[in-house]
C-alpha cells in the first residue's frame, strides 16, 4: 500500500470517527435540546413548529461541538445550552414570525410606559399606559397577551429597522460568558449586565419575582401562576409588562438624547 492510500485510508477513518462522535453528542444532548425548545415554543403563538426549533437547536449544539474549549473551564452542558438557545432565536429572528404591525405597537406600547413613568415618577399602572394609548383596560391587557411572543427576542434600544444596541435575550444576566468572546466583547457584555441589572432593580417587586422565576428557575407561567395566586394568563401579562419596561428604560439609558 503506497504512502498516499494509507494516507488517504487515514483520513477517511477519522472522518467516520468524527461523523460517529458527533452522531452521539446529538443523541446524547437531543433531551437538552427538546427541553429548551419547549420552553421557547411556550412563548410562540402556535404556527411556529416545535420541530423546527429542535432542528435549530442541533444546529447550535453542532457548533457547540466544533467550538468547545475544556482548557475554558466551562462543561460543556453549559457551554452547550448557550449555543443551542443562540441557535434557536437566531432561527426566530430570520423567520420573523411576528408581524409588523404588532411590533410597530409593541414600540408605541414602550413609549407609552416611558412618557407616563417619566411623567409619574414611578412604575405605571395598566389603566395608565392604557390611557396615554387611547385604549379601554381590557384592550389593552388583550394587546399584552398579543405581544408576549415578542418578548423571546433580545433587546431592541431602536426601530426594528434601524441599526440598534442588542442586549442578548433576557436572561444574559444569567449567561455564563462564551470562552470564545474577546476581552472587549466580555466587558461589553458585563457593561450590559450591569445596566439589565439595574434596570431590573427598578421594577416593581412582583415583576422581578416573576422574572426571576421564569428566566433563573426556569418555570412555567402555569407553575408560577399558583405560586402567586393567579392565573396563567395573568402572568403572561405581567411578564410582557415587565420586559416592555425593561425595554424602555434600557432604550432611555443607552440612547439618552432620544428619551
Amino acid at each position: 500500500m503506497s504512502v498516499k492510500t494509507l494516507y488517504i485510508k487515514k483520513l477517511a477513518e477519522q472522518e467516520q470517527k468524527n461523523l460517529q462522535d458527533r452522531e452521539r453528542v446529538i443523541l446524547e444532548h437531543l433531551p437538552q435540546i427538546r427541553f429548551i425548545a419547549q420552553r421557547i415554543a411556550m412563548r410562540l403563538p402556535p404556527e411556529v413548529q416545535l420541530e423546527d426549533l429542535v432542528s435549530a437547536g442541533v444546529i447550535g449544539l453542532l457548533d457547540a461541538y466544533n467550538k468547545f474549549d475544556p482548557s475554558k473551564g466551562v462543561s460543556f452542558k453549559t457551554y452547550a445550552s448557550v449555543r443551542i438557545r443562540g441557535a434557536i432565536l437566531d432561527s426566530l429572528r430570520d423567520l420573523d414570525w411576528a408581524p409588523r404591525d404588532l411590533r410597530s405597537r409593541s414600540r408605541e406600547v414602550e413609549r407609552a410606559y416611558a412618557l407616563v413613568e417619566q411623567r409619574l415618577g414611578r412604575p405605571a399602572r395598566d389603566e395608565e399606559v392604557a390611557q396615554e394609548l387611547g385604549m379601554e383596560l381590557r384592550e389593552f391587557q388583550g394587546l399584552l397577551d398579543q405581544l408576549n411572543g415578542l418578548t423571546i427576542g433580545h433587546f431592541r434600544t431602536s426601530d426594528e429597522e434601524s441599526e440598534g444596541v442588542d442586549v442578548d435575550n433576557l436572561p444574559v444576566w444569567y449567561s455564563p460568558i462564551s470562552p470564545e468572546e474577546t476581552p472587549f466583547e466580555a466587558v461589553s457584555r458585563g457593561e450590559m449586565r450591569r445596566l439589565l441589572a439595574e434596570a431590573i432593580e427598578t421594577l416593581p417587586e412582583r415583576e422581578q419575582l416573576i422574572l426571576s422565576l421564569y428566566y433563573r428557575e426556569e418555570l412555567t407561567m402555569k407553575e408560577i401562576g399558583h405560586i402567586l395566586g393567579v392565573n396563567e394568563s395573568r402572568i403572561s401579562q405581567l411578564h410582557t409588562r415587565a420586559v416592555l419596561r425593561l425595554r424602555s428604560r434600557l432604550q432611555a439609558k443607552l440612547n439618552p438624547k432620544q428619551s
